[in-house]
């Protein structure tokens, strides 16, 4: 006999398909910028709404989902990097399938992408939630489960790197592009 009293599950499972619906590939784009991977962004986003499905009941404020997930994928993408079996290299006669591509990347994002994903994974975290979540200081830092002075110089480090690193033809001031 369960002591938790929980809604009718016809109705929780109408209120998280309704969610799934409507975020599913926000979330799918967070994960992939997390990972810089389209197979490892959907294991991880699979795994996260798998957990949030879990405490569906436990969430009370239905305005905090997003923050909710967030924090689940960049903890289940850190699991994933911490874990033995990634750092183990496996040789293949045959190359694997090519890297998933938008059709509106006109290979500037991609070349732009190359160059975050050569970040470590807590700088890529802090990048992804930043700029392209567009999270303040301070959400970032709850997701992520640290300071804001600590988002304050992963972010200011990752940006210098990121300078460094990328190609002068994606410069935004570019002698290319006054052509």
């Amino acid at each position: 006999m369960s002591l938790v009293r929980r809604e009718p599950s016809g109705r929780r499972d109408a209120d998280f398909e309704a969610y799934l619906r409507a975020r599913q590939p926000a979330l799918l784009r967070t994960a992939y910028l997390l990972t810089g991977d389209r197979h490892t962004a959907e294991d991880v986003l699979q795994t996260s709404l798998a957990k949030l499905y879990l405490a569906w009941d436990r969430v009370h404020d239905r305005g905090a989902v997003d923050a909710y997930v967030r924090r689940i994928m960049v903890n289940e993408h850190h699991s994933l990097w911490r874990r033995p079996w990634k750092r183990r290299e496996h040789v293949r006669e045959e190359l694997p399938d090519t890297a998933y591509r938008d059709s509106y990347d006109d290979g500037q994002a991609e070349a732009l992408w190359e160059v975050v994903r050569s970040l470590p994974p807590r700088a890529r975290a802090v990048v992804v939630l930043r700029f392209y979540e567009q999270l303040t200081e301070a959400e970032t830092a709850d997701v992520l489960g640290v300071s804001v002075g600590t988002v304050k110089s992963q972010c200011s480090r990752a940006v210098a790197a990121l300078r460094e690193r990328v190609p002068a033809h994606l410069h935004p001031a570019s002698p290319e592009e006054g052509r």
